[in-house]
């Protein structure tokens, strides 16, 4: 690798750190919750006003960026991340609340729409699955620190709510970093002609984007499933406290950042779709086990398996998706990007479930049966061309 692509690499690579900052939303819904007597309903509801954005805004954001391009779409995404986490230190309300909530939901849009694509201009077509792993590593590192802070910041004078000036300073330093790097940005061969929404949503009429569109609705909506309603089932089934649940998340995103640097070394060597398959199955016994498990080190094992199984998946698909319509690279991200509505969708089905149920154990198994879905890419869309 030279000089110059390490220079360029380093930046991107960060946004991935940038990204796992939308991993907040878990352990902010609990303190939330708390903070303002919410039910289990409305307080998973707070995901929704995170996540919808990604439905309204993924084209949008993929037609912009198409005129601004990719790097400038990316500091777009940086800036008003600033400016969300800055927002609860007006007031802290829940007005403030669901502005900053709204503002940052509207920034990982934008960030993930265009980060993607971004990579593809600082790395080589072979190496853009491992690329795309390494990246989801970063980000689980940014998601497993997040926890820790909260519960380390818990203890001062302005609470957990101190994650939010702190995230601010760090999004800005990644805004100036990217500013002042140099990237010579490609172009998809029909980026000519202005992208639209009738034209995105075509993609959807091939069944391989289909499913992997679907795949990244369920495998976002599981994750932050999961987020959410890990910390809670730990307090609902063993009796722990709050600091004891957010710790508790940290596992799970530990689990996730080692899988995802193990993804990043093995997959230049392993084929991603038999990769693919073992980390389906993986994550499977991992989550199913959990409703089930008599102890919390059971619980944490369980989990763990979960976050190594679910590590790399997201990059798996993706990188499938880019490489099988590589002309409308734009277009299908912004698509796939679409489907991280499953954020918005799933959490609150999962409140429902445990405030019918009366535990958390119902939205584990609810989880259980959405992540079956994973099984059908096996005979279909791993079976579209590279």
């Amino acid at each position: 690798m030279s000089k110059s692509n390490l220079k360029a690499i380093l930046p991107v690579m960060f946004g991935f750190f940038i990204m796992g900052f939308v991993d907040i939303i878990g352990v902010a819904t609990n303190h939330i919750k708390a903070d303002f007597a919410l039910s289990d309903v409305m307080a998973n509801s707070l995901s929704t006003a995170l996540f919808i954005w990604f439905f309204i805004l993924s084209i949008p954001v993929a037609m912009m960026m198409n005129k601004i391009g990719r790097k400038s779409t990316v500091l777009l995404s940086f800036a008003v991340q600033t400016v969300a986490f800055l927002v609860m230190l007006v007031d802290y309300s829940m007005v403030t609340v669901i502005i900053a909530i709204v503002l940052l939901g509207i920034a990982n849009t934008i960030l993930q729409v265009s980060l993607n694509p971004l990579v593809t201009d600082v790395v080589s077509g072979d190496t853009l699955t491992s690329t795309l792993t390494l990246g989801q590593f970063v980000k689980s590192v940014c998601s497993f620190i997040t926890p820790i802070l909260v519960a380390a910041f818990s203890g001062m004078a302005f609470g957990w709510k101190f994650i939010f000036p702190v995230y601010a300073v760090v999004s800005l330093i990644a805004l100036i970093w990217l500013w002042f790097t140099r990237i010579e940005e490609s172009k998809a061969k029909d980026a000519a002609t202005d992208l639209s929404f009738g034209g995105a949503l075509a993609l959807l009429k091939d069944p391989f984007i289909l499913l992997y569109f679907l795949a990244i609705l369920v495998l976002v909506g599981v994750d932050v499933g999961m987020n959410v309603t890990f910390p809670a089932y730990l307090q609902d089934k063993f009796g722990l406290d709050a600091a004891a649940g957010d710790r508790g998340n940290s596992i799970y995103f530990a689990a996730k950042a080692v899988g995802a640097f193990l993804g990043g070394i093995l997959l230049m060597k392993i084929s991603e779709k038999n990769f693919y398959k073992c980390s389906v199955i993986l994550a499977l016994v991992g989550i199913a086990a959990l409703a089930v498990v008599p102890s919390k080190v059971a619980a944490y094992i369980c989990v763990a398996l979960f976050g190594l199984g679910y590590a790399n998946l997201f990059a798996i698909v993706m990188s499938l998706a880019l490489k099988h319509r590589p002309e409308n690279a734009n277009e299908v991200s912004a698509l796939l990007m679409m489907g991280l509505i499953g954020g918005a969708i799933v959490p609150p089905i999962l409140g429902a479930a445990s405030q019918g149920a009366g535990t958390h154990i119902a939205a584990i198994v609810v989880l259980t049966v959405i992540w079956l879905y994973m099984f059908c890419l096996f005979g279909k869309a791993l079976k579209a061309k590279d």
